[in-house]
């Protein structure tokens, strides 16, 4: 295995790693494995996120939401070692663009962290959200609750974040990996689906708007 992105994924040791996978056999498996056929068979990304006639909005937004998470956990997880206390003192993106934290526990007010401590409140925030039945249920036909889509847009906002975290501070170690393909793919996958079913503020990404234009055609 050469490929020192693939190295750093798979390397056990690291932070962070995928953190729910679909059990073969379900509904939601058969699901996904759909959405990663259009994507393996080099169908346009534009194309690859429109919802199929015969599948349910939630569900198919449910199934991208996991994945995204995991895509991008796993692209944080490669540059992790380079965002530290000290590179990265605020979660930022450049000069313009500082993100606060905010939860119903600790932090119920929005509070100024480093970039890492923000993530790892992040990624544990998310991943308790989609490994709540009640909110991700596990099964196609179990109902959704009446808030999903809300909660979807504020996990969809946040992950985004992590992009431009990613983009504006750390690109220059995902070039010296050789994984700026990669990364942009996953990046266009996210943006052509967010737009489709309008899950994110404009004002949101705006922070990566000129760098979307040359790449999101």
């Amino acid at each position: 295995m050469s490929n020192p992105f693939l190295k750093q994924v798979f390397n056990k040791d690291k932070t962070f790693r995928p953190k729910r996978k679909f059990e073969p056999g379900t509904q939601r498996f058969e699901l996904h494995k759909k959405a990663q056929a259009s994507l393996n068979a080099g169908l346009d990304l534009k194309l690859a996120v429109q919802l199929p006639s015969d599948e349910e909005l939630n569900d198919w937004v449910a199934v991208h939401v996991v994945d995204f998470f995991n895509r991008i956990n796993l692209i944080y997880g490669t540059i992790s070692d380079n965002c530290t206390e000290q590179s990265c003192p605020v979660m930022s993106g450049g000069p313009k663009y500082e993100y606060r934290w905010q939860d119903e526990q600790k932090y119920r007010k929005p509070t100024a962290l480093s970039a890492p401590k923000y993530m790892n409140l992040l990624m544990d925030w998310i991943e308790v959200q989609i490994n709540n039945e009640d909110i991700f249920p596990t099964n196609v036909g179990t109902p959704f609750p009446k808030n999903f889509l809300q909660v979807v847009k504020k996990i969809l906002s946040r992950l985004f974040r992590v992009f431009v975290h990613v983009y504006i501070h750390h690109f220059d170690r995902i070039t010296q990996m050789g994984s700026e393909a990669h990364v942009n793919t996953c990046y266009k996958h996210f943006f052509y689906f967010v737009k489709e079913f309008n899950l994110i503020d404009t004002k949101e990404l705006e922070p990566l708007k000129e760098m979307t234009s040359r790449m999101c055609h």
